[in-house]
This record gives C-alpha cells, sequence and structure tokens, in this order.
C-alpha cells in the first residue's frame, strides 16, 4: 500500500488517498470506505465534507488539474513574450496532462468522470484555468505581443483547443511515424496558437 502524503492538511490527506485508491483500482472500484481508511479519518469525517465518492474525485481532479496547469506555464523571463509563455505553456500542459497517471487511469478505466465536463458543463479546474489564461491573455493585451481580442472569449477557445488535444490526441496520432505521432501533432499545436495569438 502506497503512504499517503500528508501536504499539511486533512483535506490533502483525504484527497491523497483517494488519489491512490483510484490509481490502484479505478473509480468504480473505489469506496467511501477505502479512502477513510487509507487517509487515517472516519467515514462521518468524509462524509462532513464530501457527501459521495464523485463529489470527493472532483475535488482530487480540480487539484490535479490546477497544478499540472500552473506547473506547465514558464516563469517570466527577460525577452520571452506572454505569447511565447502562453503557447509554451499550454503545449507543455497537454504533454503533461496526457502523461500525468490520474488522467491516463480515468480515461483508461473511467471515462465516464470526464463527459460532463467536456459535453455538459465547465468544471472548477476549468474555472481555475479560464481564469489563469485570462490573466495571461490581459498580460499579453498590454505588452503588445497577444491578438487584442474579447478576453474570455480568447480565454474559451484556447481552452477548447488544448481540451480537444489532451481528450482525443490518441485516436489522430501514428506514433510508428513520425510525421503522424504526438510529437508532430504538439509542433502543430504550437504553429496553430501561435497563429492565433499572434496580432
Amino acid at each position: 500500500m502506497t503512504p499517503i502524503r500528508h501536504n499539511g492538511s486533512d483535506s490533502d490527506a483525504v484527497l491523497d488517498a483517494v488519489r491512490d485508491c483510484v490509481l490502484a483500482v479505478g473509480m468504480r472500484r473505489t469506496t467511501l470506505a477505502d479512502v477513510a481508511r487509507r487517509a487515517g479519518v472516519s467515514r462521518m469525517t468524509l462524509y462532513r465534507r464530501w457527501p459521495d465518492l464523485q463529489t470527493l474525485v472532483g475535488d482530487l481532479m480540480t487539484r490535479e488539474w490546477i497544478d499540472v496547469a500552473t506547473r506547465a506555464i514558464p516563469e517570466r523571463t527577460p525577452g520571452v513574450s506572454t505569447r511565447t509563455r502562453i503557447v509554451e505553456g499550454l503545449v507543455t500542459g497537454v504533454g503533461a496532462f496526457r502523461a500525468h497517471p490520474l488522467f491516463r487511469k480515468i480515461v483508461d478505466v473511467d471515462p465516464e468522470l470526464l463527459l460532463p465536463y467536456v459535453l455538459d458543463r465547465r468544471g472548477a479546474s476549468q474555472e481555475a484555468l479560464l481564469a489563469l489564461l485570462a490573466d495571461a491573455l490581459d498580460e499579453g493585451h498590454a505588452d503588445g505581443s497577444v491578438r487584442i481580442g474579447h478576453t474570455g472569449r480568447q480565454a474559451r477557445v484556447l481552452l477548447l483547443t488544448v481540451q480537444s488535444f489532451t481528450l482525443s490526441l490518441r485516436t489522430m496520432t501514428d506514433e510508428d511515424d513520425p510525421e503522424l505521432d504526438s510529437a508532430a501533432f504538439l509542433a502543430e499545436l504550437r504553429t496553430l496558437l501561435e497563429r492565433t495569438l499572434t496580432p
């Protein structure tokens, strides 16, 4: 059994526990009792904050996806435009999401968990990503490196684009062909984003 990493709060310990359970057996075979046991808390403690496993997994996905996104964004560097930072962050983020163990497990075992956020509504992680993108776009508008446009609409178009690459890239790639492998498609994504954002 993988030990829980305590990140300074009971909530983090619980989210670490549910992550470990989902990675081990998938969501359908995980129970709140499993999570409570792994986190070292009572089931009643869990029920006070999370009414069901789906809500708990939703909070886990929000934490993990925001972490991936914020790590993907390059630091401000003299001589590097905001547009370049946005493009590189998004391309890096697609690769990081696709390689993330939790994302891969959900896609392989419990893909229906992602469907509401693709077809019906925006989730908390999508709202957070839109806010990050909007801040970066505003910065790019101000320094002249990003085409002026409606910030909210631009952010949503960028998120729709990278969400499509993240979720569906493997349906279009042929990893045995260097012209059609993941790296080639990510290079095309970089070009697409650059052309979309260039003034």
